[in-house]
Parts: structure tokens; sequence; C-alpha cells
């Protein structure tokens, strides 16, 4: 067993950008690749947060599975959020673009030959397994994501047996290859784990979002025969590949369809919003665990006329607020007292105030190419049969806005001076982070704003929509008791 990656570390870890900077190991390439995207991400997403990340072993052989809701931003979040150099499996078709094909190399990503890409050899992934396998018994890291495909499903697809026949491959060696791998590692290649990885996102395609990575306990995979070819039994890859289904499942939010994942998320908003204030409000973890909850009591067929009737008026009263201009966590606002309100909304509005000219300055300056990231977006939502459309913002993004830079650069040093274009870059760049957390503040401050002023003017209104919320509270917390949540 490898050792902890950190025993004293908390469960839930809110990932800042020093940390997406500083965790990575490898080559000068890969340090600064993971820097570029460490960067991006933390730009592109409001919060990330591990979960479980103690439990992944720092040494020994491991397998990570990954589900897959969002293209190269997935295997981007565990390549930043963890210190061990990991080998990405990635379809064969990006290797096609010499760049992109060059960047792929240089992080040790190997190809995948996938029988929905057109012009694809499925045979060839005999090469790629063999080298996942070496890679293994030197006690590295790989991963895939066994879904095979990046989609919006609302549940997770169907497991394909990769992962298994790699795993068990790489473990059940031959009497010759065990030898050699002893020899060039000093022992036995005794031991080999699968870390469940679940990605979770408030909204995968918007700017300014959450990410929750969700680490799951490491299982052990054992050795088992092998035939003629040196594959291991199809009853073997069967029984693992279930295996990686159930431990995949734990670990990521499964509901039926769209309608049911929007009902889950208004239940979980609006039990949650009771705890929630001006200052403080739950993790994503926390997020997460209690989406899952409900959506398994919804699962169970038997009450399907109470989670409907729930549903409704949850959905109901969501409405009511939303025409108002509020969110449930809004009406919270009691929970302070009337100066600490006033003097928050006083102060944060003071340093907007303040802020107003930067703001200004940053958003015209970048608002070109935001526009054009969203637009692009809009054209590339697919790759084949993966859809890419968060990709395609953060990889624009990351070639346009430092184009942006560097045209304004060469603008002052034409009509200035190359001193006057160096003072300024930094200067724009800080303006347009600015400009980003502004407009957050802004559209924070508005709910409370508007839940203080609702509370001022229509107090009778205010308290209704507070003991409807109070009423739903306990409805969805004894709903969730009574299935033994």
């Amino acid at each position: 067993m490898g050792l902890a990656y950190n025993p004293s570390m908390p469960n839930v870890v809110v990932l800042r950008l020093r940390d997406l900077l500083t965790r990575q190991r490898g080559s000068f390439i890969q340090r600064l690749l993971h820097v570029v995207f460490g960067i991006a991400l933390r730009l592109f997403f409001r919060r990330i947060e591990t979960d479980g990340a103690a439990l992944v072993p720092l040494e020994g052989p491991l397998v990570f599975v990954i589900n897959h809701p969002n293209g190269v931003i997935d295997p981007a979040l565990v390549f930043c959020s963890l210190p061990r150099r990991v080998s990405f499996l990635a379809k064969s078709t990006l290797f096609r673009l010499p760049v992109l094909r060059f960047l792929l190399r240089e992080v040790e990503a190997l190809p995948l030959y996938r029988r929905i890409d057109e012009g694809e050899n499925p045979a060839l992934n005999n090469l790629t397994f063999a080298a996942c396998r070496r890679l293994l018994r030197r006690g590295r890291c790989i991963a895939l994501f066994p879904e095979g495909v990046s989609h919006s499903a609302t549940y997770l697809l169907p497991v394909k047996t990769g992962a298994a026949r790699i795993a068990l491959g790489a473990l059940s060696t031959t009497g010759e290859e065990q030898d050699e791998t002893a020899a060039a590692r000093g022992g036995a290649f005794a031991s080999l784990q699968i870390v469940p990885v679940g990605l979770y996102y408030t909204s995968k395609t918007s700017f300014r979002s959450e990410a929750l990575i969700r680490f799951g306990p490491p299982f052990d995979v054992f050795p088992t025969r092998l035939d003629p070819r040196g594959e291991p039994l199809p009853e073997d890859v069967r029984r693992l590949s279930e295996q990686i289904d159930a431990e995949l499942r734990q670990v990521t939010l499964n509901v039926e369809n769209t309608e049911t994942l929007e009902t889950v998320a208004k239940a979980e908003q609006l039990f949650s919003s009771i705890y929630e204030t001006i200052n403080f409000r739950h993790t994503l973890a926390d997020e997460f665990d209690l989406r899952r909850r409900v959506a398994a009591r919804l699962a169970v067929r038997q009450d399907a006329g109470p989670a409907t009737r729930l549903g409704q008026r949850i959905l109901e009263y969501e409405a009511e607020l939303s025409t108002l201009g509020i969110e449930p966590e809004n009406l919270s606002v009691l929970a302070h007292s009337r100066w600490y309100v006033f003097r928050h909304l006083l102060i944060k509005s003071a340093l907007l105030l303040l802020l107003a000219p930067l703001s200004f300055v940053g958003a015209v300056i970048h608002l070109p190419a935001f526009v054009t990231c969203f637009l692009l977006s809009l054209l590339f939502r697919r790759h084949g049969p993966d859809e890419i459309e968060s990709t395609v913002k953060i990889l624009a993004a990351m070639l346009l806005m430092p184009l942006t830079w560097l045209v304004l650069l060469f603008v002052v040093w034409y009509w200035w001076n190359w001193r006057s274009a160096i003072i300024i870059i930094p200067c724009i760049i800080a303006c347009g982070y600015v400009a980003m957390r502004s407009l957050e503040e802004l559209f924070d401050m508005r709910g409370w704003l508007r839940a203080g002023l609702i509370l001022l003017q229509q107090r009778r209104a205010f308290f209704r929509l507070l003991r409807a919320r109070g009423a739903l509270h306990r409805e969805i917390k004894k709903y969730l008791e009574a299935a033994g949540q």
C-alpha cells in the first residue's frame, strides 16, 4: 500500500491558486503546462474543491477511473489537483493536430483508438494498453475515462472494459515479466489499486461556476490468470468492470433525466438555504452529498406520488421567489441584525464604486475576447461524439486573452514607448481581474439587497415566504429520514 496523501489534511479542501501552481512534479514542460492550466482553471471556476484527496496514495501504481462530463477540463482538473505524475488516455484524434500532439506527448498522454472515431483502428489499443502496463509496473499512475465519451447525460454511461483489462494485465504478468519487473523496481510488483474519481460541476459550461473533484477509497486489484495471448479472462474483466462501475456510482450524481436533476437541485438548494447566511455557505461536497441523498430517495418507485407532489411544491415555491429576484438563501437575511446587513452592503457598495473605473477599463478591453470565446463555444460544441463547449471556452481564452495583452502592448509601444508598454500590461491584467470580481460581488449583493427591501416594504409577504421555506425544509427532511438516509 502506498503512503497516504496527507492524513492530517481536512477531507474537503478548497484549492487556491498557489495549490494549483505548486503541486506538479515532472519535467520543465510539464510544470509549465501545470502553471498555465492551473491559472486558466482557477479563473474559469470560481471555486474548486477536492474531497477525499487524503485517500490517494503518494506511492505505488494507481489507475484513476473518472466520469467524463466535460471534455479536456476533466483531465486538466485531476492533473492540477494531485502532486503525482499522471498519464492520461486521450482519444487518438487529438494526436492528429501537431501542436496538441506535442503537448499531449509532453504530459505523457497515451492515445486511445475508439471505434466511434472515423478512420481509427481499435487494434492499436493493444500497444497503448501495453504502454500502460509498463508504466504501472514502474509504480506510475494512469488515468482514463471508462465511459469512453464526454457527455451531458445525467447519469453514468456503461463502463467499458479498458480499465479492467489494463489493471488485470499489469498485475497478472507472466513469470518472466514478473522477474524483469522485480529487477527493475528492486522488488516484486505485488499490489495495484484503482481510485474512483467523480467530477461534479454546478454548471459545466458557465464561466465562474464551481467544480468538485471527489476521490473515492482506493480498492485493490488481485492477480488473475491470463489467456494464451496474455490477456485477462473475460469473466475476470467483467467482474472488475462491474466493481469499477459500482465504485464510480458512489462518487457521481446519477439521476434519470434533466427534469429529475432540476428537482434534486432545487430541493437541495432550498434545504441548505436555511443554514446559509450572507457570510456562510456550505461546501460543494455538502451540496453534492445532499443531492445524492435526494436523488436516491426519488429513485424509490413506490413513493412516486409523494415525490411528485413534493417536487411540484418546491418548483412552485422557487418560481415565486424567482419573480421577486431572490434565492431561498436570501431569506436568511434575518439571521443578521439590520445594522450588520446595512454595514455589509454599504462597505461592499463603496468598494465597488471605488473600483468602478478600473472595472470599466478591464471589462471594455477584455470584452471582445470574452464574446469571441462564447461564440466559438457555440460554433464548436462537439468534436465527433464528444461535447467540448467548455473546453473551447477555456482554450480560446488561453489564446485570446494573452493575444489581447500583446496587441495592447504593441499599440502602447508604437504610440508612446516601451517603458509605458511594460508598465501598462500588468495594470490591464489587474483591471480585468477587478472587473471579474466586481461583477461577481454585484450579482451576490443583488439578491441580499432585494431580500432586505422586500422585508422592509412587503413584510407580510416576506414572512409568508419564510414560513413556507421552513415547512418545505421540514418536509424534505422527513422525506429523507423516511428512507433511512
